[in-house]
């Protein structure tokens, strides 16, 4: 069992440079201390945004930044493409008819990050 994340539950990304924090929009109407969110809530800059600095070479923009610099790996201004939902949820919980996110879930990044919760950001509500 795990908690459920809310707005402001601590974001990491594997090849982000700082940590995040996720965003949920109050349409699911499920709240707990804040907004519970669903595997939905996955839009850049919507719910999640920046990780500081970008250091995977398949973003186009560290890609020209460390060609630019003579193949040293230089990091660029994070910008999360996030197409796909968290995976996998609480698939026993629905909010706002999809499964609930929960501190076991991932998101992937199209630049090849992995964005986890490191933090659910409340304590009452467990799937």
């Amino acid at each position: 069992m795990a908690l459920l994340a809310c707005t402001g539950a601590g974001l990491a990304c594997s090849m982000g440079a700082a940590p995040s924090a996720l965003l949920v929009l109050p349409q699911n109407r499920v709240l707990a201390t804040a907004p519970i969110a669903n595997i939905m809530d996955n839009k850049p800059f919507v719910n999640v945004p920046p990780f500081g600095m970008c250091s995977s070479i398949a973003n186009p923009a560290v890609a020209a930044a460390t060609a630019a610099a003579l193949g040293a790996l230089t990091p660029a201004p994070c910008v999360p493409v996030t197409p796909a939902p968290w995976v996998p949820g609480a698939v026993t919980v629905l909010i706002g008819e999809m499964p609930a996110l929960d501190m076991n879930a991932k998101l992937l990044c199209t630049w090849a990050g992995v964005i986890s919760v490191t933090s659910p950001g409340q304590t009452a509500v467990v799937a």
